[in-house]
């Protein structure tokens, strides 16, 4: 049995139950593992959860910077940001619930190190923000940490209620939050700037699909 197998077991069972009401024996019995095997793969719950959400962060934190390389416009870079962080959870919504909700059930060494990758992406949406005042692309009575903050926040959502058979694709979902970020800063319909058009999604490894057991 692959890691990836592992991984997406575990990932499906912390976001149905949280974390610290996971145990090792469900995951295993997810995967008709006993523990001793299932140890041989992954370690301890905890080394499980890192695994998972660093491969997770380390993606977020590389598509952020490919979708503010494609402009040298803050209000563009914006746009491809929220295009590409809402493609992602829109894709990846088990996956996105569990990077969202469990860093802090993480012990503080591993807290740390996963925070900072957090951070390190959290940066890019910081740089855009200041960029896109100073230059005067941005209203100038935008809040620059809250309204970053508030549309971080907005995009995570995504993850809680898309449905690919629902009414709208992933696409009309980005083209409506770029088009409601860019309001925030005082630009409306901000995904007709958009000159390379809306960022792809890509489906993350740990992501689950139908579960077949």
């Amino acid at each position: 049995m692959r890691i990836q197998k592992v991984q997406q077991a575990a990932v499906l069972l912390f976001a149905e139950r949280g974390f610290a009401a996971t145990g090792i024996r469900e995951i295993g019995r997810k995967l008709e593992l006993n523990s001793a095997t299932l140890y041989h793969y992954t370690g301890s719950k905890e080394d499980l959860l890192v695994g998972i959400m660093r491969l997770a962060l380390e993606n977020l934190s590389t598509m952020g910077q490919s979708a503010v390389a494609r402009s040298a416009r803050p209000i563009e870079q914006l746009g491809y940001l929220v295009s590409a962080h809402v493609g992602l959870a829109a894709l990846n919504p088990l996956t996105s619930k569990v990077i969202d909700h469990e860093l802090r059930s993480l012990a503080p060494r591993n807290y740390e190190t996963l925070l900072a990758l957090r951070d390190e992406y959290e940066a890019l949406w910081a740089e855009v923000f200041e960029r896109g005042l100073s230059v005067g692309e941005f209203a100038k009575d935008t809040d620059a940490k809250v309204a970053r903050l508030a549309v971080i926040k907005m995009c995570n959502g995504v993850a809680n209620w898309f449905h690919a058979d629902g009414p709208l694709t992933i696409i009309e979902i980005q083209e409506r939050f770029v088009n409601l970020a860019g309001r925030m800063v005082g630009v409306d319909r901000l995904s007709d700037q958009l000159s390379e058009g809306h960022v792809t999604p890509v489906k993350l490894d740990v992501e689950p699909t139908v579960w077949a057991g």
